[in-house]
């Protein structure tokens, strides 16, 4: 069974007009798919009425929540001692998100606990998407 560590989370999301919009969020981690991160939104949160969920890299989290780290769809920063803003771009538009970042924190080192940097299974991870990608089950 794929051990999962899962943490509510409350985000703030800035419209165009500079307005802050209290959002919430599910912060997941799957030991199975060990390098990812994913963060669910309901779909009251979204532009198409439908839950949305972002994928990117637990790297790319842990460096966000100590400098700018991303150039792709997802790009994360400090904001202050207390905020982290988590910027999601899509073909149908960017979210901007500000979390607090003792939350983010918590759940970075929640799993940590659970897979240690550097102790991820990257040969079942290669054979799990070499799988998917062939049509494998």
């Amino acid at each position: 069974m794929d051990i999962i560590v899962e943490q509510f989370a409350q985000a703030r999301l800035i419209t165009a007009e500079d307005r802050e919009v209290p959002v919430s969020a599910t912060l997941r981690y799957l030991v199975g798919d060990p390098l990812a991160v994913f963060v669910d939104f309901p779909a009251e949160a979204a532009l198409h009425g439908e839950e949305v969920t972002w994928t990117f890299a637990r790297s790319l989290l842990d460096q966000g929540l100590r400098a700018p780290a991303g150039e792709g769809d997802v790009q994360i920063w400090p904001y202050g001692r207390t905020r982290t803003v988590l910027e999601f771009h899509s073909p149908h538009g960017m979210a901007v998100l500000q979390f607090p970042a003792s939350a983010l924190r918590r759940f970075l080192v929640r799993t940590y606990e659970v897979v240690p940097c550097g102790h991820e299974d990257l040969a079942g991870v290669v054979e799990r998407g070499l799988s998917t990608l062939f049509g494998g089950v």
